[in-house]
Order: structure tokens, then sequence, then C-alpha cells
């Protein structure tokens, strides 16, 4: 398929994505595309549902594993300012979709807004944080939604209510569709008391993960029952090892890609880690992991 003229400044073909994912596994985007404003985002959106073209919007890329073949489709990053700014009005914290959710956590607390900070140290951007409805000290970013737009194919913004987005368990009803702006209502608190709160959170945060170690995702999500971590632990199966990938020995919920890492040997682990939690706990452990 030829890149028509007019788009030709926008999309670039067999891009390579393993240095944009945090694994660094994985083959090139068929299709790939950085539009810097609104105006882009729907010219491209637009050609490749014209197209036929599968689309998938990439964030930071810490809870995706690229398969070797790549993604034959187009991919879009909204790391742009324009669909990365953040704004206060009130109470409300307005986030474009490809910001960082860090950055959405800091500029809640620096105005003076609670809601968010319990979030802090999660990676990912605010399009993706909301899409997984990510959680952390038993809060999701769902509880303090209120709206979303989203971006349909014939380049119309639809908007979403907070209980029509259809928030569970680490799930929403978004998955695959294109968020470019998502509404937050916060609740007013001390700036003072909440960055003191952040900070102590932050600490925590780090030091959960692994030091040194930059290769990594969290290929599960926690069970309601008990945490990731725990769970792999109780069963012998942290450093457990395939080919080039492990999971860490001192913190198992993480899984490290070494040197010569392939995507199949992380989808082979992670299998065996599944069977065996099943087969020992009866748990059925969940995928944190987006597959491409």
């Amino acid at each position: 398929m030829t890149i028509p003229e007019h788009l030709q400044h926008l999309i670039r073909s067999d891009e390579p994505l393993a240095p944009l994912v945090w694994l660094g596994i994985g083959g090139p985007a068929h299709f790939f595309a950085e539009p810097v404003d609104f105006e882009q985002i729907v010219q491209v959106v637009t050609w490749a549902a014209e197209n036929d073209l599968p689309t998938r919007v990439l964030g930071s890329g810490s809870n995706l594993l690229v398969r070797e073949a790549g993604f034959d489709g187009l991919v879009i990053t909204l790391g742009a300012a324009a669909t990365s700014a953040l704004s206060i009005n009130g109470d409300r914290l307005t986030a474009g979709a490809g910001g960082k959710l860090s950055h959405a956590v800091v500029k809640a607390v620096g105005g003076g807004l609670g809601g968010l900070e319990h979030l802090v140290g999660i990676p990912g951007t605010v399009g993706a944080a909301v899409v997984g409805n990510v959680s952390s000290g038993g809060r999701d970013i769902g509880s303090a939604v209120e709206r979303v737009r989203v971006l349909q194919n014939d380049g119309t913004i639809k908007q979403f209510d907070q209980d029509e987005v259809g928030f569970t368990y680490r799930k929403t009803a978004l998955d695959g569709l294109t968020i470019v702006e998502v509404d937050f209502k916060l609740e007013a608190a001390d700036p003072v008391a909440l960055t003191k709160r952040l900070q102590k959170l932050w600490i925590a945060r780090n030091a959960a993960r692994p030091a040194d170690i930059e290769r990594i995702a969290m290929p599960f999500i926690d069970p309601d029952s008990m945490p990731a971590r725990e769970l792999i632990q109780s069963v012998g199966l942290a450093g457990i090892r395939e080919g080039n990938v492990a999971l860490d020995s001192a913190r198992p919920h993480y899984l490290v890609a070494h040197a010569g890492a392939t995507s199949d040997e992380c989808l082979k682990l992670i299998d065996r880690v599944r069977e065996q939690v099943l087969l020992q706990t009866g748990i059925d452990l969940q995928l944190n992991l987006q597959i491409w």
C-alpha cells in the first residue's frame, strides 16, 4: 500500500518498534505516525480506516510486548505537545491522552487537587492508564475520571461519561479505541500535604522496582486474593528463566529481558508461570501485557 502524497510527511513505513518499548523486543510497524496536532490525528486515523488498516496507539511502551513479526497496520504515538497537554479548571484536570500519567499526577498535586497521587510512579500515558484502568493502593484511575473523548474512524469525537466507560478491575470498554482527551474530577486539598504524600508514595514505588535493570515489564495483573509478587514467590517461581528471559528473583512480578531475548521466550515463560500457578493454587493469572 502506498502512502498518499498529502500524508507522506506524517507517516513512515517499517518503523522499528523495539526501541520504543520497555522490553526492547519486536519487529517494525508497517506504518507509523507521530501527529503533532488534532487535525493530523484525524487525517491518519481516517486514512487507516478507509484502507481497513488496524490501528494501535503506542504510549510509553511499558506494558507492551511486540512480536518479531511486528505490527501489520498503523501505529500512532501521541507524545506531541498538542496531544499531551495538561490544564486545570477549578476541580477538573483535563489531560491529553499522550501525556505521561506521572506528569498528570504532579500537575494535579501542584494545583492543590487530590485524587491521582496514589498513582505516582506508574509508568505510561494517560490514555493507556485509563484504557487499562490502572490501580494502586486499592483505588483505580476510573474513580477519578469524569469523561473520556474518543476519536472515531470518521474523524468525529465521541464523548463517554464515566458510567459509559465500563470501568472494571483493570479493564474498560475502551480497548482498541483512540482516546484523545480525559477529564478528571478531583478534590481540592492542601498542596503541601499532597506533596508530602506524593513523595512518600514515590519512594515506596521506586523501592519495589528492580534497580539498575532497564528492560522490564510487569506481565501479570494482581489477583484480588494476593499480589502477583507474593503469589509467584509462594509457588517457588521467583527467578524462573526461559532462554534470555526471566522473572526477577527478588521481585518476581517483573519480567526481565536480557540480551538476545525474543518475544517467543517471553510468551513461553509467561505460559509456564500461568500454568504452574493455576495447577498449584487454582488462580488463573491474567495478563497485564498487551501483545502485538
